[in-house]
């Protein structure tokens, strides 16, 4: 049964080639591997802008925003927390790992709002 599939170009073919082409093709080629394999970092600080559509009041004092911070870490926590009781293996293990995340990040706040209002 024959092949379908062509036989390679020999060197003289690939030489009667114009340069212009390989040169275009190498392009190309460069192209979509930096396309693919360094793909542009779209989340660099000069590319994003956050939303105004949601604002915090800009007379807000550091003591009341670092409660509702505290209190929206906690409820995190706990949303973290109860959503890990219903998996298994590495779901699980990943979301307890979140979760201790934001815990470390509520302790934070918790001392920074000590330090603004120490209540001793």
């Amino acid at each position: 049964m024959d092949k379908l599939i062509p036989d390679p170009p020999t060197t003289s073919e690939a030489q009667d080639l114009p340069s212009e082409t390989l040169l275009k093709d190498r392009e190309a080629i460069k192209r979509a591997l930096d396309y693919y394999l360094d793909p542009p970092n779209q989340y660099t600080a000069t590319s994003r802008r956050p939303s105004t559509m949601f604002l915090v009041a800009p007379n807000m004092d550091t003591e009341s925003l670092l409660a509702q911070a505290c209190e929206s870490l906690a409820s995190a926590s706990v949303m973290a927390s109860d959503f890990a009781t219903n998996l298994i293996g590495p779901q699980r293990n990943t979301v307890l790992a979140i979760q201790q995340i934001i815990m470390l990040a509520e302790l934070a706040v918790n001392r920074a709002l000590d330090n603004v209002d120490p209540q001793a």
